[in-house]
């Protein structure tokens, strides 16, 4: 599931709304359920390597000292696996921040702000970038100057997630004592 088409996870999404709520229909939702398609594998993938790293020397030495199942796994197993786990999140956020195909299949596009997921269609980043580039008008320089100032939002989006995972990564991780 990692490697599928970003298309498909929006054909899916698109097939799967329009089951219920007919064919045509444009909703934000659906983009999130298209994002959340691609997203998905990639962090129970990466989770699921990362609790496999924790040595099981520390989940039997934490045993040995009876402490419970659950609380080994909060306070020896999470911590250690931590960084891990979030950098799988940022690598799969990093995926679908600039994903267009789903969007435009299943949010749509208007030239307005619309703020409801349930109602209507839907302005996205990625496809605002998309639109003011190949949709220049007159002045070109103005659509131009757009799709980049969306195209550094996007980078900017990216970095800031990208420093919150390090200080989560950072304040969790297990502490050295020496």
């Amino acid at each position: 599931m990692t490697g599928i088409p970003s298309i498909v996870a929006g054909l899916f999404a698109y097939a799967l709304f329009a089951l219920f709520l007919g064919p045509g229909v444009r909703l934000g939702i659906m983009g999130s359920i298209a994002l959340a398609v691609l997203m998905i594998p990639v962090v129970v993938r990466s989770t699921e390597e990362m609790l496999r790293l924790v040595p099981n020397e520390l989940r039997e030495a934490s045993y040995a000292l009876g402490v419970p199942k659950w609380l080994t796994i909060a306070k020896v197993v999470l911590p250690t696996a931590i960084a891990g786990i979030t950098t799988g999140v940022m690598l799969s956020i990093s995926r679908v921040i600039g994903e267009t195909a789903p969007l435009l299949i299943t949010a749509g596009f208007t030239a307005s702000m619309n703020y409801d997921l349930f109602d209507g269609r839907m302005q996205t980043l990625p496809v605002f970038t998309y639109t003011q580039y190949m949709n220049q008008g007159i002045p070109a320089e103005a659509f131009i100057g757009r799709a980049w100032a969306s195209a550094l939002t996007l980078i900017v989006i990216v970095m800031l997630l990208n420093l919150v995972a390090r200080s989560i990564a950072k304040f969790f991780a297990p502490k050295t004592g020496r």
